[in-house]
């Protein structure tokens, strides 16, 4: 970690990538070192995604002396490894990286024209590049359009999609960096995986041929014969080691393997691709966490996003409490060894979405279809027909992308199927892309599904075992990111719906249901003892399952003079409006809360969620209102 808190004269000066195309050759390596210094002493305090960073930094330093953004246009797949990229094009403020105000954690429009793509999610840069360049072409522009794909992106059907169209195009400048270190959130998997760790070991070639003329010229093998020879072992040893015939039967012509933390290297192999005029790719082996040593030391890419760490050690600065992904980890694994028709599928997340305990204990019962959540969703429905449940571990957010699969595999299908959504709701410090507030209004959609919220340790055990006893249909559990609350016990359950909080004021003219779920039970309960302190009669109902709307709690609703909903995700379309249509004829105003639509940008999930209104807060004041709203009637 040398080079931490050192100065930082030539990294201050490449404001610009002009700055930077100034600097000197021999000047490349004190500036990569500076820029690790910077990374492990700015993440280390803010959090953020350092492993993929420190990977890239010679990999960045070359794609901006080389090209010249942002009339060549560059595009970072998934965009966590673009910190180096910021740094380069003039943000160097990282104090409030990922905070409110602050500089994103992934490529942001609003902050520089040399940002282009704002989604994180993966495997979308080359359809991306492929449109770009599409479109420069018919207008005549010969810049060039450059797309940055780590090898794990590279497993997604999207990219593939896009490459087979790029293929078609001879004349279009366009080039694909593979940034391949092995991973994504965990080591790649799949026959992409492995043609790749074929390129890897590319350097067996050189010393299999040398071996192979040693071995014809000691022989004695003479002239012409000699020459067929060579050329039949040449052409056979390279068939053997280096299969880039793939990308090159694209359409693409093939550059590398290429050192990625070799700046010389990887300038000569850019600027040999620009020479080409035409759609290559460049292969680039880098290192995830380069000139870390924890993380470089690290065999569970606890590195590839951080919360803030002590720089020395890379241990954490507060030891977060047992969370919903442990519960679930704990749960899946005793319910696999009661039941051996459980299976687990992960899209490329095996340890962040809690798989990875029963991966260890029943390694042939979890299986890892790479970046690629509507493969790993119809393959579900599949493993469903012939006598498996299994449970499709993913982040809320990644759900979006295996809609279709969902609806018209799994539902249409009456699979038995369960879908653990992890990181819903607002996840904050992510961002747009990463908050998973769509999928209960998308789920809502779906004929059969059933979709619960736990509030707590208890709950969650409780939906994930009623969830794989459905064997017709499919279920879908959801939880927020983090640690989880203290336990919420229910005063009793009435109805099949869980009665937390029941509060009857003598003097009170109005009787209030709030429809607490999910990770907004606590600030329900909060509000809901403030109101009871101020005399209003107030009920607090977790409803165990969201979709579909149980008769029974629309019938506990229509006995209340008015209802407050509440969700961690957005509000048309959701729980709280299936509600207010079941109530709609008993003329009972329900009032939603939840996440305004549009995409919320990053910042602390406290401050979003009190800035929507769905706080204690904010529940405290819709009901205040609703009560207004009866004494003026």
């Amino acid at each position: 970690m040398s080079g931490t808190r050192e100065s930082r004269d030539l990294l201050s000066r490449c404001t610009t990538p002009r700055e930077l195309r100034r600097l000197e050759r021999e000047q490349l390596e004190e500036l990569a070192a500076e820029i690790r210094g910077f990374l492990i002493d700015n993440v280390s305090r803010t959090g953020g995604h350092l492993g993929p960073n420190l990977g890239v930094v010679e990999l960045t330093i070359g794609l901006h002396r080389v090209f010249r953004s942002p009339q060549d246009t560059i595009i970072f797949d998934t965009g966590h490894q673009a910190y180096v990229h910021k740094l380069l094009t003039g943000r160097q403020d990282f104090s409030s990286l990922r905070c409110q105000g602050g500089l994103s954690g992934y490529p942001s429009r609003a902050e520089s024209e040399h940002d282009v793509v704002e989604s994180s999610h993966a495997s979308a840069s080359i359809a991306w590049v492929d449109g770009i360049s599409r479109e420069k072409h018919r207008q005549g522009d010969r810049t060039w359009t450059v797309g940055v794909i780590g090898d794990g992106a590279l497993t997604g059907g999207l990219a593939w999609e896009a490459l087979n169209n790029i293929s078609t195009s001879k004349k279009r400048r366009i080039m694909i960096v593979v940034n391949d270190n092995g991973r994504s959130y965990a080591p790649t998997i799949g026959g992409l995986a492995a043609h790749l760790d074929a390129l890897r070991t590319s350097a067996r070639y050189e010393k299999a041929l040398a071996w192979g003329k040693q071995h014809l010229l000691s022989h004695g093998t003479p002239g012409r014969a000699a020459y067929d020879a060579l050329h039949g072992l040449k052409s056979g040893i390279k068939d053997a080691l280096m299969p880039q015939v793939m990308f090159e039967d694209l359409g693409l012509k093939y550059i590398g393997p290429v050192n990625g933390h070799d700046i010389a290297a990887v300038e000569t192999a850019l600027r040999r691709g620009r020479s080409l005029d035409g759609p290559v790719l460049v292969h680039m082996i880098t290192e995830k966490g380069r000139g870390y040593t924890p993380a470089e030391e690290d065999i569970a890419d606890r590195f590839h996003a951080v919360g803030p760490i002590h720089p020395e050690t890379g241990l954490p600065v507060a030891t977060e409490r047992f969370g919903w992904t442990g519960v679930f980890a704990d749960e899946i694994c005793a319910q696999a060894a009661k039941r051996n028709d459980i299976v687990g599928i992960t899209a490329a997340m095996m340890s962040p979405v809690g798989l990875g305990p029963m991966h260890e204990a029943y390694p042939g019962r979890v299986i890892d279809v790479g970046i690629a959540e509507a493969e790993a969703i119809t393959s579900a429905a599949g493993m469903a027909f012939r006598g498996a449940h299994p449970v499709v571990a993913l982040y809320a957010t990644f759900l979006n992308r295996g809609f279709d699969q969902l609806l018209m595999d799994v539902a249409l299908h009456r699979a038995g199927v369960t879908v653990v959504l992890d990181r819903a709701g607002v996840t904050g410090t992510d961002g747009a892309s990463h908050n998973g507030v769509w999928d209960i209004a998308m789920c809502s959609l779906i004929p059969t599904l059933r979709l619960a919220a736990p509030r707590d340790e208890e709950t969650l055990r409780c939906r994930l075992r009623e969830a794989l006893d459905v064997d017709d249909a499919p279920t879908v559990i959801r939880y927020r990111k983090g640690s989880l609350p203290e336990p919420m016990p229910a005063l009793r359950t009435e109805r099949g719906v869980d009665i937390l909080v029941d509060e009857a004021a003598p003097d009170s003219s109005a009787r209030v249901l709030i429809v607490g779920t999910g990770a907004c039970a606590p600030d329900a309960i909060e509000a809901a003892r403030r109101l009871a302190g101020d005399g209003v009669s107030v009920t607090v109902a977790d409803p165990q399952w969201l979709i579909p709307i149980s008769p029974d709690l629309a019938s506990l609703a229509r006995e209340y003079d008015c209802v407050v909903t509440v969700e961690d995700g957005i509000v048309q379309g959701g729980f709280g409006w299936s509600l207010r249509d079941a109530v709609a004829d008993a003329g009972v105003p329900v009032r939603c809360l939840g996440v305004p639509q549009g995409f919320p940008e990053h910042g602390d999930r406290g401050e979003m969620i009190a800035r929507f209104g769905f706080d204690a807060d904010g529940i405290e004041r819709a009901v205040r209102e609703q009560l207004e709203c009866i004494s003026a009637r």
